[in-house]
């Protein structure tokens, strides 16, 4: 038999264009299936609709009374949240949509304040603000100032506005301007926001006190005193042990995420999620994709660390700060993730501290970046409907929606009548 090389390599090539095209084949279809299913990856199925629909959300930190203050001259005249407003997270409309029925609106105010001398001030005028935002639009919005408001006013098919203050820097070390805020409608108060203080050590700045100061447990027991909740986002994790041990009354993470997911200071250590079922408290899951997706996060610490470099070379020049940082984020891209990375939190927060600890703070209006599928407040439904691919029943989605945020609420009022 003669072997023919050019009859055998001709067979060789044209199986191996058969096999090639075989291959391509499968890929593209799966490209083009992948293209068309898309659109459908957070298709709401009927069942979640209606578990949704059966409870509400109860979201622990939404910042639009911020964006409001530094996006208009005119506030709600200029930013009329009764009609659609497309680059803010939050309208009236969505609002209904993601079936919010209670909110706390930060009023937040920078740590630039503090060197002003103006934290007080500004956020006795953003406590105000929120109260404007709620006499205009009063067929939606009502003030709420405890539990019972809230199960009342959601009742009535209104959503339940509660205030709450992001950073102790708002006081001004002052346990009486404390009181006045309480007095005017604050029902939480974030320890500390991104800056350490003199009594609260923040996550992301350098430590003073290794926690609480002695004046910072007379804060956190006032607190209790009064009702209003102890908020341990942004705090050091010495911060969040000595407010779990002082507190009388559960805490509140109002937007923070597990850091065993996504490794960034201002998430959840283990050891402190181990902590938090003695005291009753919940972690409110951040939707922020810079503290949710891992590889986000690495990238937002470099960018921490360039923040605080270009702070102490340009001491007196926030433009050249914001000149270099813009330029080494173009640079510097980090993704947004899908929508099911918020859920990987919410297991990991349910597997290490239980289904009675855990919720949502959005941190809407307040970040820059979303994932995929929870870009706004009308997207809730997502979260109850991946909770329901997963397994999870009616009573659990109910808990992380609305139950558990509203169960420490009931406790830190019963602490405060005690």
């Amino acid at each position: 038999m003669v072997f023919n090389n050019r009859s055998f390599f001709s067979s060789l090539q044209m199986a191996l264009a058969i096999y090639i095209a075989f291959v391509c084949g499968i890929l593209v279809c799966g490209i083009l299936k992948a293209q068309q299913d898309a659109p459908n990856r957070y298709q709401i199925s009927e069942r979640a609709a209606a578990i949704h629909q059966r409870g509400y959300v109860f979201d622990g930190h939404n910042d639009l009374p911020w964006e409001v203050r530094t996006k208009t001259t005119k506030l709600f005249d200029e930013l009329d949240i009764s009609k659609p407003q497309p680059k803010l997270h939050t309208d009236i409309a969505r609002l209904r949509a993601g079936n919010v029925g209670a909110q706390f609106w930060s009023v937040y105010v920078p740590v630039e304040t503090i060197a002003a001398g103006n934290a007080f001030q500004t956020t006795k005028e953003q406590i105000d603000l929120v109260h404007k935002m709620i006499a205009l639009y009063p067929e939606t919005f009502e003030l709420a100032l405890n539990a019972q408001d809230v199960e009342r006013i959601e009742a009535t098919g209104k959503i339940a506005s509660l205030i709450g203050m992001e950073g102790g820097h708002s006081i001004e070390g002052s346990i009486g301007k404390l009181r006045q805020l309480h007095s005017m409608g604050a029902r939480y108060m974030t320890l500390t926001h991104s800056e350490t203080l003199e009594w609260a050590d923040s996550a992301t700045d350098v430590p003073r006190s290794d926690g609480l100061s002695p004046f910072g447990e007379e804060v956190v027991l006032e607190m209790n005193r009064l009702g209003m909740l102890v908020d341990i986002s942004h705090v050091s994790p010495a911060t969040m042990h000595d407010a779990l041990r002082i507190s009388k009354a559960p805490v509140i993470f109002s937007h923070s995420s597990a850091r065993a997911i996504a490794d960034h200071p201002r998430n959840v250590p283990d050891d402190v999620l181990a902590e938090l079922p003695k005291n009753g408290g919940v972690v409110m899951i951040n939707f922020f994709s810079g503290f949710v997706v891992p590889e986000s996060a690495k990238v937002l610490l470099q960018l921490s660390a360039l923040r605080k470099e270009l702070k102490a070379k340009y001491p007196n020049s926030k433009e050249d700060q914001e000149r270099q940082i813009k330029q080494w984020q173009l640079k510097n891209p980090y993704p947004a993730g899908q929508a099911e990375i918020i859920v990987d939190h919410i297991e990991h927060v349910i597997k290490v501290a239980g289904i009675d600890h855990v919720g949502l703070g959005s941190d809407f209006d307040g970040i820059s970046k979303l994932p995929a599928g929870i870009e706004d407040v009308a997207k809730y439904p997502v979260i109850t409907e991946l909770m329901l691919r997963r397994g999870y029943e009616e009573e659990a989605i109910h808990k992380v929606l609305y139950g558990n945020a509203l169960r420490v609420l009931k406790l830190a009022t019963q602490v405060a009548d005690r």
